[in-house]
């Protein structure tokens, strides 16, 4: 299955007619038809009703427009970002970042970034701790921000903060009739949502850790690949999800979220980056974040600046 198959596809589906849609895509309409047929035999179902006036959608024809639709859509967003990259001949900067710290002050510390790198193409990509580790190594991206402490002789690692944890709830909870924090020991007992599923490690055997250092089994009833599919399954009744107190900001009405009577349960917020790397940008974003730190009060991470 190629682009043009899919573009083809798509044309005769807005059109509901082969002869506009090949008038549209400057082709014959027997080519097109061939196009077509060949798409049906590659995915083995009939896409268009051809006895209705006008052209119709199958069941199985409605499935592939809503998923090409989007995929095309994406492909011209590359093709324009990158053909604006190349006429630019910018320089570029990628951070890979997990969900959870984009609730926190990830950011704010983009933006600030941002506005001292003025001719500097910036990318963010979303990826878990682990895939930030083989990314930075293999050059794909130049800064990563993570929450898992992984070793790796060609990665240095700076802890910008220790993030408090807190955990959600649905509505209807029975934990929710008391007011106040709730402990690990009324938690375990629980289903509990872990994300994300792959890879590990990763934050969920984090979450595993902070149990079973307490002697206790968690009872892990789901395993979510991402942050926002956890908290819906919370909303769903699903179980309870532990989570960054930052997460707090996806503001929901069907979620409550509960401190836990240990404040000293914490996730790391983690900057990597390769060994020995003096770029400039770095440098830049080694003094946003001290000068951000500095005007909230926060404690700025020792060494950061070397």
């Amino acid at each position: 299955m190629e682009i043009r198959h899919l573009r083809y596809f798509v044309t005769v589906a807005r059109e509901r007619n082969f002869t506009r849609a090949a008038e549209k895509l400057h082709i014959a309409q027997p080519p097109l038809s061939r196009q077509i047929q060949q798409l049906e035999e590659e995915v083995g179902m009939v896409l268009f009703d051809r006895d209705s006036r006008p052209l119709r959608l199958t069941e199985a024809g409605r499935l592939l427009y809503e998923h090409a639709a989007q995929v095309l859509e994406r492909f011209d967003d590359l093709r324009t970002m990158m053909k604006r990259f190349r006429e630019a001949e910018r320089p570029r900067f990628v951070i890979g970042f997990v969900a959870s710290t984009i609730y926190a002050a990830l950011p704010n510390l983009i933006r600030r970034f941002r506005a001292k790198t003025p001719g500097l193409d910036v990318s963010l990509v979303e990826m878990v701790s682990l895939e930030q580790i083989a990314a930075l190594k293999e050059g794909r991206i130049d800064v990563g921000f993570g929450r898992i402490r992984l070793d790796d002789p060609a990665v240095r690692r700076d802890v910008l903060r220790e993030e408090r944890l807190v955990v959600a709830l649905p509505l209807s909870h029975p934990l929710l009739e008391r007011e106040g924090p709730l402990n690990f020991t009324e938690l375990a007992g629980e289903p509990l949502i872990l994300y994300p599923r792959v890879p590990r490690p990763s934050y969920a055997d984090q979450v595993i850790s902070i149990f079973r250092d307490r002697g206790l089994e968690p009872n892990i009833a789901h395993e979510a690949r991402e942050l926002q599919t956890a908290i819906g399954l919370v909303a769903a009744e699903v179980g309870i999800c532990i989570v960054p107190t930052s997460v707090q900001r996806l503001r929901r009405d069907d979620i409550v979220y509960r401190e836990l009577s240990e404040q000293n349960i914490t996730s790391p917020i983690i900057m990597s980056r390769r060994v020995n790397d003096q770029s400039p940008e770095l440098a830049v974003m080694s003094r946003v974040i001290m000068e951000a730190y500095a005007e909230w009060g926060w404690q700025i991470p020792e060494g950061l600046d070397t």
